[in-house]
């Protein structure tokens, strides 16, 4: 075994191979495709819950926020519903919502917060560098967040499934008939909270290779000497391997979380997450200036999140909702999970629940609640100008040069067009402002590497990112109007003012 990995415990070891098996057989297109959703025309009648849910982890805050408005809901979780040691960051204004929608106290999310710190770095090998206050910088306890919620939710009279793998689930005309373990429920609506590897979502997808991946490697660690500051972007080294390596720093309850991540394609040639393993760990001590003997190692993280331009997904059945990364929403440039999960919460909590009000459940209702959204299709274009392809030759600090350019421009814009880029909310009047002060001769040379195609598609959706912040003010105009219309109608424009606003970015506060 490689020296490096042998900091690695053996049953860590092990988790990394089993994830990485899955990874080769993405690449190798070799994943079975399953086959857990039926249809069936037999009406069933009575229900035992109104909303199933298959996935706890994230699933408990839409389950909670769904019960808390009257349903009858079943969340079921295939282990015990636990939260992760690892924080998840995020920034201090996206957890309103979890005041706004009763989920916590305000005492409580203090508790939450597990750390908080300032400022974070964004910096680039032989380029620009740049302090950020207030970004990513909060760190929540998962396992106290989830605890909270499971117990509020049981104590509205939710249903919580535990040890309770989801195996199928039969549509029929007027529900669902899911298939849990031992158990059989009957359900109105099926809310998919599985995420990327969800069953329902492969066949839904029928094997369909990704069209770009995040890999993600790291490790919390005891005995850094400096960990009161974070990176939320940094690189120290040109392409290396066919990928720029990123670089990730957070201070953590129990020491310094440090990621490398890096954006790729799924080609079969491409490395296997043990070999991106062993260069975090040779490059460490680089990043952060100390000798690995000197570090403790809590724990080591390490993934792969899959992102498909034809997103967010839309279900080939009724009464099936994905939500979270089982839809596909997020950013090609981010992780995904709790972070765009709270995003979308509150407007998926009023969503899901006007739709079971009316009964709009079949699949061009449900498809309404994960709407095209032209700013997170923008990014396309920035992920590709962020990974090169497996025979591509390029400058090797030709993506450290682009990004120190671009961020160079927003730092001097200021804050109003900083922020919501560092969280994945692309707006129009910000890259309005920031493309045409990009030096051409950074953004040439990544031209014949991005390739027509992508330009194309970017274009249109950087027309429609304009059309929407357009049609969003306008939508709420016609707001008094719309109380004479069916409560059908009224769905319709809802769903279409929610898409407006999300898919222009006016959603960030």
């Amino acid at each position: 075994m490689n020296s490096h990995l042998s900091y690695l415990p053996e049953n860590t070891q092990k988790g990394l191979q089993f994830v990485d098996s899955r990874w080769q057989s993405l690449r190798h297109n070799s994943l079975d495709i399953p086959n857990v959703i039926t249809q069936n025309s037999e009406a069933l009648k009575e229900f035992d819950t109104d909303i199933m849910i298959a996935g706890g982890t994230l699933g408990i805050l839409i389950a909670a926020t769904l019960q808390n408005q009257g349903w009858r809901v079943t969340l079921m979780e295939k282990g015990i519903l636990r939260g992760r040691d690892q924080e998840w960051n995020i920034s201090r204004q996206e957890l309103g919502v979890l005041l706004e929608l009763n989920l916590l106290s305000t005492a409580e999310l203090e508790q939450a917060i597990a750390t908080e710190y300032n400022p974070a770095r964004i910096s680039f090998h032989q380029g620009y560098e740049l302090w950020v206050k207030d970004v990513l910088n909060i760190g929540i306890d998962p396992v106290f967040l989830l605890e909270t919620l499971k117990q509020k939710f049981l104590n509205a009279g939710g249903n919580l499934l535990e040890k309770t793998p989801f195996n199928s689930a039969s549509i029929h005309p007027d529900g669902v008939r899911v298939q849990a373990g031992e158990i059989s429920v009957k359900t109105r609506l099926l809310i998919d909270g599985m995420g990327h590897f969800s069953p329902i979502v492969q066949q839904a997808r029928k094997g369909q290779k990704p069209d770009g991946v995040c890999l993600v490697v790291g490790s919390c660690a005891k005995g850094y000497k400096n960990n009161e500051t974070g990176d939320l972007i940094a690189s120290f080294t040109p392409i290396l391997n066919q990928c720029q390596y990123f670089w990730e720093a957070f201070p953590a309850r129990d020491g310094r979380t440090t990621y490398l991540f890096t954006y790729v394609d799924a080609h079969p040639d491409r490395f296997s997450l043990q070999f991106l393993m062993e260069e975090y760990l040779r490059l460490l001590p680089e990043y952060q200036n100390i000798e690995l003997d000197k570090l403790q190692f809590e724990r080591f993280l390490f993934g792969f999140f899959p992102a498909y331009q034809d997103s967010p997904l839309k279900m080939p059945w009724d009464r099936i909702l994905p939500i979270g990364d089982s839809a596909g929403g997020q950013s090609p440039v981010s992780f995904g999970g709790f972070g765009a999960m709270i995003r979308h919460l509150k407007r998926l909590t009023f969503g899901i629940d006007e739709a079971l009000k009316i009964n709009s459940l079949d699949k061009q209702s449900l498809s309404l609640l994960q709407p095209y959204q032209p700013n997170i299709s923008v990014n396309w274009l920035f992920q590709k100008t962020m990974s090169v392809g497996i025979n591509q030759k390029v400058s090797p600090n030709q993506i450290n040069d682009l990004m120190s350019g671009v961020f160079q421009v927003m730092d001097k814009l200021g804050d109003d067009v900083l922020k919501p880029f560092l969280q994945d909310v692309i707006q129009f009047p910000a890259l309005m402002k920031t493309l045409p002060l990009v030096n051409p001769k950074l953004v040439f040379p990544i031209l014949p590497q991005v390739g027509i195609t992508p330009l194309l598609n970017w274009s249109v959706h950087y027309l429609n990112l304009a059309l929407y912040s357009g049609l969003y003010p306008l939508g709420k105009l016609a707001e008094p109007i719309t109380k004479k219309l069916s409560p059908v109608q009224q769905y319709y424009y809802h769903r279409w003012l929610d898409g407006w606003q999300y898919g222009a970015g006016k959603d960030y506060h």
